[in-house]
C-alpha cells in the first residue's frame, strides 16, 4: 500500500514510511545529492513484498533504511506504530538482532569463521547459550541442504551454497523479516532459483519477505511488488491481503527500550566468544601478530632484567656496606660549642642510653695503635677493645673459633680475637692459631678466634689489620689510664628509626649533662641509608627507561588494531547487521588488544627469567622481584588496552552501510 504524506499509518501495518528523504553530502562545501524523495509506504506482517528498479533508484538506500542499518534525513519510520527515530543505537542494533535478517548480494560472510559460525553469529548477540547456538545452526543448515558443510570456510563452498549460509544466518534469531538485497544477482540461475524457492517457502511459513531486485521477472515471484525510479515510488501492485494467522510474531519494539538495547549474553560468554574470535585472527595473522608480540616481549624482559639489575646492585651494596651497620649511631665527648671542657661519657650514661626502646645495643669501645708481639714479629697494630656486641653490631662473623663471652669480659680475661690480615702477619705458617699466645703491650692474650675479612670502612683503617679483646680487660690490662671510652657505636633497633634514635640519645645525654651539649653525636645509618637511596632511584630510573620500551610496544598494539580496523571494515558491518551492539564492537577489538598483550606479557617474564638466569650464570648480581615481574605483566596488559581503546572505539562508531560497502 502506498498512502499519502499526511495519512494516518493503517492500524495493521507492521512497517510504515511517511514522507522519508535520504541525501548525503552537503558538508564541507560538497554539493547534497537526494536519493530518496519522500518515500511513503506501509508493509504489513507476512508480506512478500519486491522493491524493484535499476541500478542508482534508490532501493538499496531503502532496504537499509526499512533493516535501521540507515537512519533518513528526513520523513517518519514507524515500526508497530513507534517512531524508530527515538530509538539510539543500541536499541537499533536489538531490532536489527531481534526482527530483521539480512541476506546480501555478496553474502557478506566472514571469511575466517566456518558455516556454522557464520550462523551463530546473530545468536551470540542474543544471549543464546553456546550449546543452544550450535544446535540450531546444525538444524538450518541441515534444512538447507548445507549438512555435510558445517565447518567448511566461505571460500570452500560455492556462491549458492553462500547465499544459503547467509539465509540460514538470517534465520538464526526467527528472521521475522527476511531483507534480501540482491540475493540471485551473484549466482547462477540454477542457484537463483534454489535461492527464490527458499524465500517462497519462507514467505508461506509467514516470515515477511522484503526482497530488492532490479530483475524484474524475480521480482514478479513475491506477491507484491512496488518500483522505484530516482528515489520516488511509480507503481505498487497492492498485492493480496495476508491473514493475520499467517504472519509469524514478532517482538516488541517496547523491549528494545526496556532491555535498553542489551542482549541477555553472560559478559564471561561473551568475553569467551571474543576471545576465541581474536586468538583466531592472531593464528591468520602470524606474521604481524608475531612482529607486534616482539615489541610486548621486548618491553616486559626490558622492565624485569633492568629492576632485578638494579635491585641486584643496590642489594649488594647494602650487603657490602651492611658490616659497617645500616642503623649505627656514634657517640664521644667533646667540648660544647659554646666553651668549656669535653664531657665525659660514663657508665651510668651508657646504662641509660640502654633503657632508650630506640636502641638495640650500646657498645663503647677504645683503641690505639700499640706494639703487638709473637716470638720475633712484631708489629704496631690498632687494638680495639669492645664488649662482647662487637660482631653483632656491625654484622661480622667470626671465621675461626668465637668470640669472647659477657663473663669473660666481666672477669678480665685476656683473650683476643684477629683480624683476617693480622692472622696472616702474626701466624703465616699456622693455618689455626687457636690457643697461641700474644702479647700486647706488657701483658699476654690468648688467640680464640679470627673473624672474616671485612676490609677498610670509607678509607679509615683497614679492621683486618686489628686485634680485638674484651673492654674491661682492655681498660684493666692495656688502657689502664683511660677513664672513659674513645666513642660509643649505639645501634638502634631498625634502620628506619636512627634519626628518632639520635634525638632521643640527645635529650638523655642533655638530661644528665645538665643541658650542656658536651658529646657529639655522628649518624653513620644516614649515610649508608643515603647510598641505598641513590642506588633504589638508580634502580628506579632504570626501570622506568625499561617502562619506554612498553611504551613503544603499546604503540605498534595500536597501529596493528588500528591496521586491523581498516582490513575488516567489512566484518565490523556484517556484524552491526545481525546484531552488535557498539559496546560489542568494542569489547571485540579490546579484547584483541588484551589478548596480544597478555601472550607478549606471558612470553615476556618467561623471557626474562631466562635473560636473567644467563646473567647470574656470567656472574651479575640479579635480584628477581615477584612484584616487578607482576607489575611488568601488567603493565604490559594495561598498556595494550590503553592503546587498543581508540582502535577498538573507532571501529565501535563505524557507520553500518559504509562498513559493511568497505573492503
Amino acid at each position: 500500500m502506498v498512502s499519502g504524506g499526511g495519512s494516518t499509518p493503517p492500524p495493521d501495518a507492521l512497517i510504515s514510511l511517511r514522507g522519508i528523504r535520504k541525501h548525503y553530502g552537503g558538508d564541507s562545501g560538497q554539493p547534497a545529492v537526494t536519493v530518496l524523495h519522500g518515500i511513503d509506504l506501509d508493509i504489513r506482517a507476512g508480506e512478500f513484498v519486491a522493491v524493484v528498479g535499476s541500478s542508482g533508484s534508490g532501493k538499496s538506500t531503502l532496504m537499509n533504511i526499512l533493516g535501521c542499518l540507515d537512519r533518513p534525513s528526513a520523513g517518519s519510520y514507524r515500526f508497530q506504530g513507534q517512531d524508530v527515530a527515538q530509538l539510539d543505537a543500541d536499541a537499533l542494533a536489538w531490532l536489527r538482532r531481534e526482527a530483521f535478517g539480512f541476506v546480501f548480494q555478496g553474502y557478506h560472510l566472514i571469511a575466517s569463521e566456518s558455516a556454522s559460525e557464520n550462523v551463530q553469529m546473530p545468536a551470540i548477540y542474543a544471549g543464546l547459550p553456546r550449546d543452544e547456538r550450535v544446535r540450531r545452526s546444525r538444524a538450518l543448515l541441515q534444512r538447507l541442504g548445507l549438512g555435510e558443510r558445517l565447518d567448511n570456510r566461505p571460500h570452500q563452498l560455492s556462491g549458492g551454497q553462500q547465499q544459503r549460509v547467509s539465509i540460514a544466518r538470517a534465520l538464526m534469531n526467527g528472521g521475522h523479516i527476511i531483507l534480501a538485497d540482491e540475493p540471485t544477482g551473484a549466482l547462477d540461475s540454477h542457484s537463483g532459483a534454489e535461492v527464490m524457492a527458499l524465500l517462497r517457502e519462507l514467505a508461506g511459513a509467514g516470515h515477511t519477505i522484503i526482497l530488492i531486485t532490479h530483475d524484474r521477472a524475480v521480482a514478479a515471484q513475491a506477491q507484491r511488488v512496488i518500483e522505484i525510479r530516482d528515489g520516488r515510488i511509480l507503481g505498487d501492485s497492492g498485492g493480496q491481503a495476508v491473514p493475520p494467522v499467517a504472519a509469524r510474531s514478532l517482538p516488541v519494539l517496547a523491549q528494545a527500550h526496556a532491555a535498553g538495547g542489551a542482549a541477555a549474553t553472560p559478559w564471561l560468554a561473551e568475553l569467551a566468544e571474543a576471545a576465541r574470535s581474536a586468538w583466531r585472527g592472531m593464528r591468520l595473522n602470524r606474521v604481524r601478530t608475531s612482529l607486534t608480540l616482539l615489541g610486548i616481549v621486548i618491553g616486559v624482559v626490558s622492565v624485569i632484567v633492568m629492576l632485578a639489575i638494579g635491585e641486584g646492585a643496590r642489594r649488594k651494596v647494602v650487603e657490602q656496606m651492611g658490616t659497617m651497620g645500616t642503623a649505627i649511631l656514634y657517640v664521644g665527648s667533646q667540648p660544647p660549642a659554646t666553651g668549656g671542657p669535653a664531657g665525659q661519657i660514663t657508665e651510668e650514661d651508657l646504662a641509660a642510653l640502654r633503657e632508650l626502646p630506640e636502641i638495640r645495643r650500646v657498645m663503647p669501645v677504645i683503641g690505639d695503635p700499640i706494639t703487638v708481639r709473637y716470638g720475633s714479629a712484631d708489629k704496631q697494630v690498632y687494638v680495639f677493645a669492645a664488649s662482647r656486641e662487637m660482631p653483632l653490631v656491625h654484622h661480622w662473623p667470626v671465621a675461626q673459633g668465637r668470640y669472647y663471652t659477657e663473663a669473660e669480659d666481666r672477669t678480665l680475661a685476656p683473650l683476643v680475637v684477629l683480624g683476617a690480615k693480622a692472622r696472616r702477619h702474626f701466624f703465616p705458617d699456622t693455618p689455626h692459631p687457636l690457643g697461641q699466645q700474644l702479647i700486647i703491650g706488657s701483658s699476654a692474650f690468648e688467640v680464640i678466634g679470627v673473624m672474616s675479612e671485612r676490609g677498610a670502612d670509607s678509607g679509615a683503617q683497614d679492621y683486618d689489620d686489628m686485634v680485638f679483646i674484651p673492654y674491661q680487660s682492655g681498660r684493666a690490662r692495656v688502657y689502664q689510664a683511660q677513664t672513659q671510652p674513645d666513642y660509643v657505636v649505639i645501634e638502634a633497633v631498625a634502620s628506619g628509626v636512627v634519626h628518632a634514635a639520635e634525638q632521643a640519645l640527645r635529650r638523655t645525654l642533655l638530661a644528665r649533662h645538665g643541658g650542656r651539649e658536651d658529646f657529639g653525636i655522628g649518624n653513620a645509618a644516614a649515610r649508608i641509608q643515603a647510598e641505598a637511596a641513590t642506588r633504589q632511584s638508580m634502580a628506579v630510573m632504570l626501570g622506568l627507561i625499561a617502562a619506554v620500551s612498553l611504551v613503544v610496544g603499546g604503540i605498534g598494539v595500536m597501529n596493528v588494531m588500528l591496521m586491523t580496523v581498516r582490513e575488516r571494515t567489512r566484518e565490523i558491518g556484517i556484524r552491526m547487521a545481525v546484531g552488535a551492539r557498539q559496546s560489542d564492537i568494542l569489547r571485540q577489538f579490546l579484547t584483541e588488544a588484551g589478548l596480544v598483550t597478555l601472550v607478549g606479557g606471558s612470553v615476556g617474564v618467561a623471557a626474562g627469567l631466562a635473560v636473567g638466569a644467563v646473567l647470574i650464570a656470567a656472574g651479575v648480581p640479579v635480584v628477581f622481584s615477584v612484584r616487578a615481574m607482576l607489575g611488568a605483566f601488567a603493565c604490559a596488559v594495561a598498556t595494550g588496552l590503553v592503546f587498543g581503546y581508540m582502535p577498538a572505539r573507532t571501529a565501535a562508531r563505524l557507520d553500518p552501510v559504509r562498513a559493511l560497502a568497505g573492503e
